[in-house]
């Protein structure tokens, strides 16, 4: 017993489409991807004039980065003290306590080396 009946013939037919029809859609294909191309390349770069100013820019920009794969470890040091004390397994809250300690050292790091340099 079929529920559903299958069309066992598939015929695929070209739409028709004549030549002028062909070199305008490639002429409409070439202008949009070269559209494409110059809005994606084009792009206008901002020299600061101080060079320090770069070097800041880059610095804070790498702490930033570092900052946030510091509190990624620090969420996930919370997460292993969590499941550790419902778990009672002394190793895995060793570990979390590791890991918050490491997140708080890596999301403070830029504070750190201020305090030592001074």
């Amino acid at each position: 017993m079929r529920i559903f009946k299958k069309n066992e013939k598939k015929e695929t037919t070209k739409l028709p489409m004549t030549g002028k029809v062909k070199k305008g859609f490639r002429f409409y294909c070439v202008m949009v991807m070269a559209m494409a191309m110059v809005a994606g390349t084009s792009m206008t770069a901002f020299a600061a004039s101080d060079p320090l100013t770069v070097v800041n820019n880059l610095s804070d920009f790498i702490f930033g980065l570092i900052r946030a794969v510091g509190l990624i470890l620090l969420g996930w040091g919370i997460v292993q003290v969590g499941l550790s004390l419902q778990s009672h397994d002394p190793s895995q809250r060793s570990n979390g306590f590791l890991t918050l300690a490491g997140g708080i050292v890596i999301t403070f790091a830029k504070e750190i080396l201020t305090l030592i340099t001074g």
